[in-house]
C-alpha cells in the first residue's frame, strides 16, 4: 500500500459522501455500509495500520499524539482532506469543524473509544467543536474534513 493506493481507497468512500449532509443519519449510513467488521472497514483499517507501520501515516508527533495529513482536499477526494491520528488515553487539542468532520475509529486496543464511540464512524456537523479524546487504550482515527477546514482553539 502506498499513498496513491490509499487515496484511491478513500476516494471510493468520499465519492459516496459527496454532497451529503454531515449529521447523525450519515453516521448511521456509514456504520451500516462501512461499519466495524465490514469488508470496507477492514480494508480502511488495514491500510491505516500499514501506513503507520511504513511511516507515511502519522509521521509527526506532538503532545503524545502521532498525526499527519496524508491527503489534501482535491477533486480526487471530492473536496475532503484526510488526516490520521494515533492516540492512547488522552485528549487532543480543542478545535472547531467549520464544515463538519467525519471520523473512522479504529481501536488498536480492544474496547478503546474515541469521544465515547467504539469502532466505526461518528460524524460532527458544521460548526461543532470538541477535544478529541481516546479512552480505554490506543486507537487510530481517520478524519475526513470537507475542504480540509479545521480551526484549533485555545479553550475547551
Amino acid at each position: 500500500m502506498d499513498v496513491p493506493q490509499f487515496q484511491a481507497l478513500i476516494a471510493d468512500v468520499t465519492r459516496q459522501l459527496d454532497g451529503r449532509t454531515l449529521d447523525a443519519s450519515l453516521a448511521g449510513w456509514l456504520n451500516a455500509h462501512y461499519g466495524a467488521g465490514s469488508e470496507g472497514y477492514e480494508m480502511l483499517a488495514g491500510a491505516c495500520r500499514t501506513g503507520v507501520a511504513e511511516g507515511w501515516l502519522c509521521n509527526r508527533e506532538g503532545g503524545g499524539i502521532r498525526y499527519g495529513r496524508v491527503i489534501k482536499p482535491s477533486p480526487d477526494t471530492h473536496g475532503f482532506s484526510v488526516d490520521v491520528v494515533d492516540m492512547a488515553d488522552l485528549a487532543g487539542p480543542h478545535h472547531v469543524h467549520p464544515n463538519g468532520e467525519i471520523d473512522l475509529i479504529m481501536p488498536l486496543t480492544p474496547g478503546a473509544t474515541f469521544d465515547g464511540h467504539p469502532a466505526g464512524w461518528c460524524v460532527y456537523g458544521p460548526g461543532t467543536s470538541h477535544r478529541p479524546t481516546v479512552a480505554g487504550g490506543r486507537a487510530l482515527v481517520l478524519y475526513l474534513l470537507p475542504e480540509g477546514a479545521i480551526e484549533f482553539t485555545r479553550s475547551a
